[in-house]
């Protein structure tokens, strides 16, 4: 569901995740904003949210511009968001009509009518994302898709190789990368590392990276 603002133009109260897309009102005011930022605002009013912390009444976002190297993170004002889109948003959103035929727009529409990831809760980010989020065709023919899964309780690892198992048919179907994230209390935790044998494994949050055993255990990682 797509986040609308409040009457009376004041954005909605709600808490923002990584991934998210929000809509701008205005570019944030930096000293070290790159040249080709005005240009990308310009072509499309939004950013996505970062792992990062951020002061009060701000949400740490980063922006992309036409180029794969053309990334600018920084803050945006709470009150300069018009509207949000999490990546569950997106999953049955097509896109433009002339842009259908590329193999990350193929290979999404084929998870979600395989339904290789059963009942959970999940998404499109990155390029794929932000491309239907915004109309802007940011998503090219080499394009990986990336996936976020929402993962606040346990899922073990069976269950997880059998997933990352399903994801790797269309990737070879298809010839393209899928990169898939859990999104789990102690962070990002990569579905392929998860899905593995190994004692700990990366979980990335706002505070930074770090070894987890666990990522539904938040407490006993400490």
């Amino acid at each position: 569901m797509q986040v609308k603002t409040k009457s009376g133009g004041q954005p909605c109260a709600r808490t923002f995740e990584a991934h998210d897309l929000l809509r701008l009102s205005a570019l944030p005011a930096a000293h070290d904003a790159p040249a080709w930022l005005p240009r990308a605002f310009a072509d499309a009013a939004f950013a996505v949210v970062r792992r990062a912390s951020a002061p009060a009444g701000f949400i740490a976002v980063g922006f992309r511009g036409a180029q794969r190297s053309q990334r600018y993170g920084t803050f945006a004002a709470r009150e300069a968001v018009l509207s949000a889109y999490s990546p569950e948003d997106l999953v049955d959103r097509p896109p433009n009509p002339e842009r259908r035929r590329l193999k990350a727009f193929i290979a999404l529409r084929e998870i979600r009518a395989r339904q290789c990831l059963d009942a959970l809760v999940w998404g499109p980010t990155g390029s794929v994302g932000f491309e239907l989020a915004t109309a802007y065709p940011s998503a090219t023919a080499t394009s990986d898709l990336d996936l976020l899964i929402r993962a606040p309780v346990p899922l073990d690892r069976t269950h997880a190789r059998a997933l990352r198992e399903r994801l790797s048919s269309i990737e070879r179907e298809y010839e393209l990368r899928i990169d898939t994230q859990l999104e789990t209390p102690a962070g990002g935790v990569a579905l392929g590392e998860w899905a593995q044998d190994k004692p700990r494994v990366l979980a990335r949050s706002a505070t930074g990276p770090r070894l987890v055993h666990d990522p539904w255990a938040v407490e006993a990682n400490r």
